[in-house]
């Protein structure tokens, strides 16, 4: 299987935009520091390690020409100029020989060093030990007749100071990158600010509190989403004071015609006019609460258990002959508009209640925990699968002769889904498991 680099980073990679700045970040300086430490271990340590260890061997050196001499055989002497001179403790055993050659240490830079000098300046056999004591490097050297022991200490041969130099250095990036992530987060809250109020404003709720704030190109981008929901709010208020007109105008002849009838004598005719006197009224309240769309509505907080309670019972007044059923109370706070939500839930309730004897409403969470969902079950006839989204456009009639005789205008589910929808969710239908149709209204919570 080949290795693909891009499903790779897509699958690893954080999908936050903060992770992914932070990370823009650290790479480079992580990179840019592990460079710098193996040029420093590559040269400098290794050099250093060098030159000490060249100035140990040197000390080991003279010590071991001036005992070949014979100017030089007092051991005692040759012992007391060494640690008092050279800070190295030296002690000569005669008839001793070289210990069997032990395998290099895993960091064997120092052991390597020692032994290239060793070789290069005294010539003769030779053993070294830089594991067995933590602060001592065992140097032996055979002579004439005996063994030199030199006991020296680490720091005289080797360059010790590294983790200094380590703690130093990632001590700076980390502190570095803390004061990066503390100004990246500041840079990011306004974008993180600007989705947020984006998001609520597309769910129907107000955001009066939001400004523009950040780097220049988010404060043009949060100037352009205001100036657009200016714009939309006062289309909204502009078609919404139409509509008040146009509905005012029309009422107008229908109360007109509705005194003008009930000074009439009563008779059939009569009655028959003002049931269709009635039904145009209705018709146009249907209209107008259409192209209104409740977008004028402010969000508010509801008890929404008691709200579905309210209106369960409300439905169980009008459709008596109906078997109405609730699940327990759903003790939760939601801000939604109260009276377009009330509307939406309605016109459902009632569709079920007008083509079944029996009906479920139940409110629960969805498994994410960020959305409210609303089913409504009952044991009609149900809708055939290939007209489930048909029914939601403006105006269609499922089954024309029911659909008069029952009345409406075939708009409840173009307005219920138009509400859903404006509150951030959806609307839904599939089959019941009564039997009939199942309703299903999602609402952010």
């Amino acid at each position: 299987m080949w290795f693909n680099p891009a499903a790779f980073v897509k699958a690893y990679m954080p999908t936050g935009l903060f992770p992914r700045s932070l990370l823009i970040v650290v790479v480079p300086v992580v990179i840019t520091q592990i460079i710098v430490a193996f040029v420093f271990m590559e040269r400098h340590w290794t050099t250093v390690t060098q030159r000490l260890s060249r100035a140990a061997v040197s000390d080991i050196s003279i010590l071991a020409d001036l005992r070949m001499r014979e100017q030089g055989s007092n051991s005692e002497l040759l012992s007391q100029l060494a640690g008092d001179t050279l800070s190295m403790s030296v002690a000569f055993l005669p008839g001793e020989t070289l210990p069997e050659a032990d395998p290099p240490p895993i960091v064997a830079l120092l052991h390597q060093s020692l032994s290239r000098e060793l070789a290069s300046q005294i010539g003769r056999p030779f053993w070294v030990d830089t594991t067995t004591y933590e602060n001592y490097v065992d140097i032996r050297v055979l002579l004439p007749g005996e063994v030199m022991r030199v006991l020296t200490q680490k720091k005289r041969v080797y360059a010790t100071n590294t983790h200094i130099f380590i703690i130093w250095m990632v001590g700076t990036s980390v502190i570095l990158l803390m004061i990066s992530g503390i100004f990246l987060r500041n840079q990011i809250r306004p974008i993180q600010r600007l989705a947020e109020a984006a998001e609520e404003f597309g769910k129907g709720r107000d955001t009066p509190e939001f400004r523009p704030s950040g780097a220049s190109e988010v404060r043009r981008a949060s100037a352009s989403f205001i100036e657009m929901r200016d714009r939309i709010q006062r289309q909204i208020e502009q078609r919404t004071t139409m509509l008040a007109g146009v509905s005012h105008d029309l009422r107008t002849p229908l109360t007109r015609l509705k005194l003008q009838l009930a000074m009439l004598p009563q008779a059939t005719e009569i009655q028959d006019l003002s049931s269709d006197i009635v039904e145009m009224e209705d018709m146009l309240e249907d209209y107008l609460d259409f192209a209104r769309g409740y977008q004028g509505e402010k969000a508010t907080d509801i008890d929404f258990g008691l709200f579905l309670e309210q209106l369960c019972r409300d439905a169980e007044r009008r459709w008596p002959d109906v078997q109405l059923r609730f699940n327990d109370p759903f003790d939760e706070t939601l801000r939604v508009k109260h009276n377009a939500l009330r509307r939406c839930v309605t016109n459902l309730v009632n569709n079920a209640c007008a083509h079944a004897k029996l009906v479920h409403v139940a409110a629960r969470r969805d498994p994410d925990g960020t959305n409210v969902i609303i089913t409504i079950d009952d044991n009609g006839t149900g809708i055939p699968a290939e007209n489930r989204e048909d029914v939601f456009r403006p105006f269609y009639r499922l089954d024309d002769a029911r659909t008069a005789q029952m009345g409406g205008t075939g708009l409840g589910l173009a307005i219920a889904r138009d509400i859903a929808r404006g509150h951030g969710g959806d609307i839904t239908l599939d089959q019941s498991n009564l039997g009939g149709l199942q309703a299903r209204i999602s609402i952010p919570a």
